[in-house]
Protein backbone atom coordinates (compact mmCIF):
# COMPACT_ATOMS: atom_id res chain seq x y z
CA UNK A 1 0.00 0.00 0.00
CA UNK A 2 0.97 3.74 -0.79
CA UNK A 3 1.26 5.57 1.98
CA UNK A 4 2.60 9.26 1.10
CA UNK A 5 0.79 10.61 3.71
CA UNK A 6 2.38 7.67 6.77
CA UNK A 7 -0.72 6.94 8.48
CA UNK A 8 -3.38 4.78 8.24
CA UNK A 9 -7.29 5.20 8.98
CA UNK A 10 -8.44 2.50 11.47
CA UNK A 11 -12.18 1.44 11.08
CA UNK A 12 -13.89 -1.31 13.30
CA UNK A 13 -16.29 -2.16 10.61
CA UNK A 14 -18.24 -4.86 11.90
CA UNK A 15 -21.02 -1.32 13.55
CA UNK A 16 -19.75 1.29 11.31
CA UNK A 17 -22.96 2.24 8.77
CA UNK A 18 -22.73 1.69 5.54
CA UNK A 19 -22.80 5.45 4.49
CA UNK A 20 -20.15 6.41 6.99
CA UNK A 21 -17.75 3.28 5.35
CA UNK A 22 -18.77 4.97 1.71
CA UNK A 23 -16.84 8.18 2.71
CA UNK A 24 -14.08 6.86 4.32
CA UNK A 25 -13.69 5.10 1.00
CA UNK A 26 -14.54 7.83 -1.18
CA UNK A 27 -11.92 10.16 1.07
CA UNK A 28 -9.14 7.11 0.90
CA UNK A 29 -9.43 7.33 -3.56
CA UNK A 30 -9.46 10.66 -3.29
CA UNK A 31 -6.29 11.50 -0.76
CA UNK A 32 -4.66 8.45 -1.48
CA UNK A 33 -4.69 7.42 2.57
CA UNK A 34 -4.64 3.52 3.33
CA UNK A 35 -7.76 2.39 5.31
CA UNK A 36 -7.68 -0.64 7.11
CA UNK A 37 -10.98 -2.43 7.93
CA UNK A 38 -10.93 -4.95 10.90
CA UNK A 39 -14.18 -6.61 11.37
CA UNK A 40 -15.29 -10.43 12.92
CA UNK A 41 -16.67 -11.45 9.51
CA UNK A 42 -16.13 -10.99 5.87
CA UNK A 43 -17.72 -7.89 4.10
CA UNK A 44 -17.44 -5.69 1.01
CA UNK A 45 -14.58 -3.72 0.43
CA UNK A 46 -13.51 -1.39 -2.83
CA UNK A 47 -10.82 -3.31 -4.97
CA UNK A 48 -8.12 -0.74 -4.13
CA UNK A 49 -4.47 -1.28 -3.09
CA UNK A 50 -5.16 1.26 -0.47
CA UNK A 51 -7.98 -0.48 1.36
CA UNK A 52 -7.74 -3.75 3.16
CA UNK A 53 -10.07 -6.06 5.17
CA UNK A 54 -8.96 -8.18 8.02
CA UNK A 55 -11.40 -10.82 9.31
CA UNK A 56 -10.51 -11.25 13.24
CA UNK A 57 -11.75 -14.46 15.49
CA UNK A 58 -15.50 -13.95 16.68
CA UNK A 59 -15.42 -12.73 20.43
CA UNK A 60 -15.81 -9.90 22.02
CA UNK A 61 -13.01 -6.94 21.82
CA UNK A 62 -11.52 -8.97 19.37
CA UNK A 63 -11.29 -7.04 16.30
CA UNK A 64 -11.24 -3.87 19.07
CA UNK A 65 -7.48 -5.64 20.11
CA UNK A 66 -6.20 -6.42 17.15
CA UNK A 67 -6.82 -2.03 16.09
CA UNK A 68 -4.87 -0.98 19.05
CA UNK A 69 -2.14 -3.66 18.62
CA UNK A 70 -1.68 -2.92 14.66
CA UNK A 71 -2.21 1.09 14.41
CA UNK A 72 0.66 3.48 15.36
CA UNK A 73 0.09 6.75 17.20
CA UNK A 74 -0.15 9.02 13.95
CA UNK A 75 -3.33 6.80 12.59
CA UNK A 76 -6.59 7.69 12.81
CA UNK A 77 -9.13 5.16 13.98
CA UNK A 78 -13.00 5.21 12.99
CA UNK A 79 -15.57 3.75 15.82
CA UNK A 80 -18.48 4.02 17.61
CA UNK A 81 -17.35 1.90 20.81
CA UNK A 82 -16.11 4.02 23.81
CA UNK A 83 -13.72 1.72 25.62
CA UNK A 84 -11.74 0.98 22.53
CA UNK A 85 -11.33 5.08 21.55
CA UNK A 86 -10.03 5.08 25.50
CA UNK A 87 -7.67 2.52 24.10
CA UNK A 88 -6.51 4.38 21.41
CA UNK A 89 -6.57 7.67 23.45
CA UNK A 90 -4.24 6.32 26.20
CA UNK A 91 -2.15 5.25 22.94
CA UNK A 92 -1.42 8.61 21.46
CA UNK A 93 -3.88 8.00 18.51
CA UNK A 94 -6.44 9.93 17.33
CA UNK A 95 -10.16 8.50 17.16
CA UNK A 96 -13.06 9.62 15.92
CA UNK A 97 -17.12 8.27 16.02
CA UNK A 98 -19.37 7.92 12.75
CA UNK A 99 -21.21 11.36 14.03
CA UNK A 100 -17.86 13.21 13.95
CA UNK A 101 -17.14 13.69 17.34
CA UNK A 102 -13.44 13.03 18.22
CA UNK A 103 -12.61 11.51 20.81
CA UNK A 104 -9.84 13.34 23.01
CA UNK A 105 -7.93 12.64 26.63
CA UNK A 106 -10.38 15.63 27.76
CA UNK A 107 -13.65 13.95 26.94
CA UNK A 108 -13.45 10.09 26.55
CA UNK A 109 -13.02 9.68 30.59
CA UNK A 110 -16.93 11.03 30.55
CA UNK A 111 -17.95 9.60 28.07
CA UNK A 112 -16.54 6.16 29.04
CA UNK A 113 -18.34 7.07 32.41
CA UNK A 114 -21.76 7.61 30.99
CA UNK A 115 -21.30 4.53 28.79
CA UNK A 116 -20.61 2.35 31.89
CA UNK A 117 -23.44 3.98 33.55
CA UNK A 118 -26.20 3.16 30.76
CA UNK A 119 -24.99 -0.20 30.39
CA UNK A 120 -25.34 -0.36 34.50
CA UNK A 121 -28.70 0.84 34.05
CA UNK A 122 -29.73 -1.62 31.37
CA UNK A 123 -28.03 -4.88 32.92
CA UNK A 124 -30.63 -4.05 35.98
CA UNK A 125 -33.27 -4.44 33.79
CA UNK A 126 -33.94 -0.70 33.06
CA UNK A 127 -34.39 -0.10 29.59
CA UNK A 128 -32.80 3.34 27.91
CA UNK A 129 -33.46 3.94 24.79
CA UNK A 130 -30.13 3.94 22.20
CA UNK A 131 -28.56 6.52 19.43
CA UNK A 132 -31.05 7.98 17.53
CA UNK A 133 -30.43 6.63 13.50
CA UNK A 134 -27.78 7.78 11.96
CA UNK A 135 -28.71 10.57 8.90
CA UNK A 136 -27.72 12.70 6.58
CA UNK A 137 -27.25 15.43 8.92
CA UNK A 138 -24.61 12.87 10.91
CA UNK A 139 -23.34 12.33 7.29
CA UNK A 140 -22.39 15.50 6.95
CA UNK A 141 -20.66 16.37 10.54
CA UNK A 142 -18.43 12.93 10.25
CA UNK A 143 -17.67 13.92 6.38
CA UNK A 144 -16.54 17.25 7.87
CA UNK A 145 -14.89 16.14 11.22
CA UNK A 146 -13.00 13.90 9.07
CA UNK A 147 -11.80 16.39 6.16
CA UNK A 148 -10.79 19.08 9.30
CA UNK A 149 -9.07 16.35 10.87
CA UNK A 150 -6.68 15.07 7.51
CA UNK A 151 -6.12 18.41 6.39
CA UNK A 152 -4.27 18.92 9.91
CA UNK A 153 -2.32 15.69 9.02
CA UNK A 154 -1.15 16.47 5.78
Amino acid sequence: MKNEHQYTIWVDADACPKIIKEVIFKVSMRRQIPVHMVANSYMYVPPSPLVQLTVVEKGADVADFYIVEHMNEDDLAITADIPLADLIVKKGALAINPRGEIYTEENIKERLSMRNFMQELRDSGIVTDGPAPLGPKDKELFTNALDRILTKKT
